[in-house]
Protein backbone atom coordinates (compact mmCIF):
# COMPACT_ATOMS: atom_id res chain seq x y z
CA UNK A 1 0.00 0.00 0.00
CA UNK A 2 2.86 2.36 0.88
CA UNK A 3 4.41 1.86 -2.57
CA UNK A 4 1.06 2.60 -4.24
CA UNK A 5 0.71 5.81 -2.20
CA UNK A 6 4.25 6.87 -3.09
CA UNK A 7 3.55 6.29 -6.79
CA UNK A 8 0.48 8.52 -6.53
CA UNK A 9 2.51 11.17 -4.72
CA UNK A 10 5.21 11.04 -7.39
CA UNK A 11 2.57 11.47 -10.10
CA UNK A 12 1.00 14.43 -8.29
CA UNK A 13 4.31 16.21 -7.76
CA UNK A 14 5.49 15.46 -11.29
CA UNK A 15 2.30 16.93 -12.74
CA UNK A 16 2.72 20.02 -10.55
CA UNK A 17 6.25 20.50 -11.88
CA UNK A 18 5.35 19.66 -15.48
CA UNK A 19 2.46 22.16 -15.45
CA UNK A 20 4.81 24.95 -14.30
CA UNK A 21 8.12 24.11 -15.98
CA UNK A 22 7.24 21.81 -18.85
CA UNK A 23 8.43 18.24 -19.37
CA UNK A 24 11.95 18.86 -20.67
CA UNK A 25 12.76 21.47 -18.01
CA UNK A 26 11.75 19.13 -15.18
CA UNK A 27 14.34 16.60 -14.05
CA UNK A 28 13.98 13.28 -12.26
CA UNK A 29 16.06 14.79 -9.44
CA UNK A 30 13.55 17.62 -9.01
CA UNK A 31 10.63 15.18 -8.88
CA UNK A 32 12.48 13.01 -6.35
CA UNK A 33 13.26 16.04 -4.20
CA UNK A 34 9.60 17.14 -4.29
CA UNK A 35 8.49 13.81 -2.77
CA UNK A 36 11.42 13.48 -0.38
CA UNK A 37 13.17 10.61 -2.17
CA UNK A 38 16.66 10.12 -3.43
CA UNK A 39 16.89 10.03 -7.22
CA UNK A 40 17.88 6.35 -7.19
CA UNK A 41 14.90 5.46 -4.99
CA UNK A 42 12.45 7.02 -7.44
CA UNK A 43 13.51 4.46 -10.06
CA UNK A 44 12.01 1.69 -7.91
CA UNK A 45 8.61 3.23 -8.69
CA UNK A 46 9.05 4.42 -12.30
CA UNK A 47 11.56 3.38 -14.93
CA UNK A 48 12.04 6.89 -16.32
CA UNK A 49 10.61 10.38 -16.59
CA UNK A 50 8.81 9.22 -19.75
CA UNK A 51 7.27 6.38 -17.74
CA UNK A 52 5.93 8.96 -15.27
CA UNK A 53 4.46 11.01 -18.13
CA UNK A 54 2.87 7.97 -19.80
CA UNK A 55 1.30 6.91 -16.50
CA UNK A 56 0.00 10.42 -15.91
CA UNK A 57 -1.60 10.48 -19.35
CA UNK A 58 -3.30 7.13 -18.70
CA UNK A 59 -4.58 8.22 -15.26
CA UNK A 60 -5.91 11.55 -16.51
CA UNK A 61 -7.47 10.01 -19.62
CA UNK A 62 -9.36 7.56 -17.39
CA UNK A 63 -10.53 10.38 -15.12
CA UNK A 64 -11.59 12.47 -18.11
CA UNK A 65 -13.51 9.61 -19.74
CA UNK A 66 -15.33 8.83 -16.47
CA UNK A 67 -16.36 12.42 -15.71
CA UNK A 68 -16.51 14.55 -18.85
CA UNK A 69 -19.85 14.78 -20.65
CA UNK A 70 -17.94 15.02 -23.93
CA UNK A 71 -16.53 11.52 -23.52
CA UNK A 72 -20.02 10.08 -22.97
CA UNK A 73 -21.56 11.48 -26.15
CA UNK A 74 -22.95 8.81 -28.48
CA UNK A 75 -25.41 10.11 -31.03
CA UNK A 76 -25.91 6.55 -32.35
CA UNK A 77 -27.16 5.28 -28.98
CA UNK A 78 -30.99 5.31 -28.70
CA UNK A 79 -30.81 5.69 -24.90
CA UNK A 80 -28.57 8.74 -25.23
CA UNK A 81 -30.94 10.23 -27.82
CA UNK A 82 -33.91 9.57 -25.51
CA UNK A 83 -32.19 11.47 -22.68
CA UNK A 84 -31.38 14.39 -24.99
CA UNK A 85 -35.00 14.62 -26.18
CA UNK A 86 -36.08 15.40 -22.62
CA UNK A 87 -33.65 18.32 -22.27
CA UNK A 88 -34.76 21.93 -22.08
CA UNK A 89 -32.47 24.88 -22.85
CA UNK A 90 -31.89 25.19 -19.10
CA UNK A 91 -30.95 21.50 -18.85
CA UNK A 92 -28.52 21.87 -21.75
CA UNK A 93 -26.94 24.90 -20.11
CA UNK A 94 -26.55 23.04 -16.83
CA UNK A 95 -24.92 20.09 -18.60
CA UNK A 96 -22.37 22.33 -20.34
CA UNK A 97 -21.69 24.17 -17.07
CA UNK A 98 -21.09 20.88 -15.23
CA UNK A 99 -18.43 20.05 -17.82
CA UNK A 100 -16.79 23.46 -17.37
CA UNK A 101 -16.82 23.16 -13.58
CA UNK A 102 -15.29 19.67 -13.77
CA UNK A 103 -12.35 20.62 -16.00
CA UNK A 104 -11.68 23.84 -14.08
CA UNK A 105 -11.92 22.44 -10.55
CA UNK A 106 -10.60 18.88 -10.86
CA UNK A 107 -6.97 19.55 -9.84
CA UNK A 108 -5.36 16.89 -12.02
CA UNK A 109 -7.34 17.84 -15.14
CA UNK A 110 -6.71 21.56 -14.60
CA UNK A 111 -2.95 21.08 -14.21
CA UNK A 112 -2.83 18.67 -17.14
CA UNK A 113 -4.55 21.24 -19.37
CA UNK A 114 -1.90 23.82 -18.44
CA UNK A 115 0.83 21.26 -19.08
CA UNK A 116 -0.68 20.40 -22.49
CA UNK A 117 -0.67 24.10 -23.39
CA UNK A 118 3.08 24.18 -22.78
CA UNK A 119 3.95 20.84 -24.37
CA UNK A 120 1.58 20.49 -27.33
CA UNK A 121 4.10 21.93 -29.79
CA UNK A 122 6.96 19.75 -28.53
CA UNK A 123 5.34 16.36 -27.98
CA UNK A 124 3.37 14.61 -30.72
CA UNK A 125 1.44 12.35 -28.33
CA UNK A 126 0.36 15.27 -26.16
CA UNK A 127 -0.57 17.26 -29.27
CA UNK A 128 -2.93 14.46 -30.33
CA UNK A 129 -4.59 14.29 -26.91
CA UNK A 130 -4.91 18.08 -26.83
CA UNK A 131 -6.52 18.07 -30.28
CA UNK A 132 -8.96 15.37 -29.21
CA UNK A 133 -10.05 17.06 -25.98
CA UNK A 134 -9.96 20.70 -27.09
CA UNK A 135 -11.24 20.30 -30.64
CA UNK A 136 -12.55 16.91 -31.75
CA UNK A 137 -14.60 16.03 -28.64
CA UNK A 138 -16.11 19.51 -28.46
CA UNK A 139 -17.11 19.51 -32.13
CA UNK A 140 -18.40 15.94 -31.93
CA UNK A 141 -20.75 16.94 -29.14
CA UNK A 142 -21.77 20.27 -30.70
CA UNK A 143 -22.19 18.93 -34.22
CA UNK A 144 -24.25 15.99 -33.03
CA UNK A 145 -26.38 18.26 -30.86
CA UNK A 146 -27.12 20.71 -33.68
CA UNK A 147 -27.95 17.94 -36.17
CA UNK A 148 -30.20 16.34 -33.55
CA UNK A 149 -32.06 19.62 -32.92
CA UNK A 150 -32.43 20.25 -36.67
CA UNK A 151 -33.79 16.74 -37.23
CA UNK A 152 -36.13 17.18 -34.27
CA UNK A 153 -37.45 20.38 -35.87
CA UNK A 154 -36.35 22.73 -33.08
CA UNK A 155 -33.75 24.54 -35.23
CA UNK A 156 -33.85 25.78 -38.81
CA UNK A 157 -32.34 23.47 -41.42
CA UNK A 158 -29.13 25.43 -41.95
CA UNK A 159 -25.44 24.41 -42.12
CA UNK A 160 -24.95 22.29 -38.95
CA UNK A 161 -21.14 22.51 -39.06
CA UNK A 162 -21.18 26.31 -38.93
CA UNK A 163 -23.88 26.45 -36.25
CA UNK A 164 -21.93 23.89 -34.18
CA UNK A 165 -18.78 26.00 -34.42
CA UNK A 166 -20.71 29.11 -33.40
CA UNK A 167 -22.08 27.17 -30.44
CA UNK A 168 -18.79 25.59 -29.31
CA UNK A 169 -15.98 28.09 -29.70
CA UNK A 170 -17.18 30.84 -27.35
CA UNK A 171 -17.46 28.18 -24.62
CA UNK A 172 -13.87 27.04 -25.31
CA UNK A 173 -12.63 30.63 -25.13
CA UNK A 174 -14.40 31.16 -21.80
CA UNK A 175 -12.86 27.96 -20.40
CA UNK A 176 -9.41 29.27 -21.35
CA UNK A 177 -10.28 32.54 -19.64
CA UNK A 178 -11.08 30.66 -16.43
CA UNK A 179 -7.72 28.88 -16.66
CA UNK A 180 -5.99 32.26 -16.56
CA UNK A 181 -8.45 34.14 -14.33
CA UNK A 182 -10.34 31.64 -12.12
CA UNK A 183 -12.02 34.46 -10.21
CA UNK A 184 -14.17 35.09 -13.32
CA UNK A 185 -15.86 31.69 -13.18
CA UNK A 186 -19.28 33.06 -12.15
CA UNK A 187 -19.17 35.53 -15.04
CA UNK A 188 -18.30 32.72 -17.47
CA UNK A 189 -21.11 30.44 -16.28
CA UNK A 190 -23.57 33.30 -16.70
CA UNK A 191 -22.26 33.92 -20.23
CA UNK A 192 -22.71 30.23 -21.07
CA UNK A 193 -26.39 30.39 -20.06
CA UNK A 194 -27.00 33.53 -22.11
CA UNK A 195 -25.05 32.14 -25.07
CA UNK A 196 -27.06 28.90 -25.23
CA UNK A 197 -30.40 30.68 -24.95
CA UNK A 198 -29.40 33.17 -27.64
CA UNK A 199 -28.16 30.47 -30.03
CA UNK A 200 -31.41 28.53 -29.65
CA UNK A 201 -33.41 31.72 -30.19
CA UNK A 202 -31.45 32.84 -33.28
CA UNK A 203 -31.74 29.47 -35.03
CA UNK A 204 -35.21 28.58 -33.75
CA UNK A 205 -37.43 26.91 -36.34
CA UNK A 206 -40.51 29.12 -36.18
CA UNK A 207 -42.34 26.79 -38.58
CA UNK A 208 -42.33 24.19 -35.80
CA UNK A 209 -43.85 26.49 -33.16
Amino acid sequence: MEKVNMKAQILNEALELFSKRGFEATSIAQIAEAVGLKKASLYSHFASKQDILDTLLDVMEKKYSENSILSKVNWDNPEFIKDMEKMSAKDLGNMVKRHIIFIIHEPGISKMRKFFTIEQFRNEKIAKVQTQHSYEDILKFSNGLIRFLIKKGDLVDDNPDIIAAQFAWPVSIWINLCDREPEREAEVLELVDRHIHQMLRIYKNNDNS
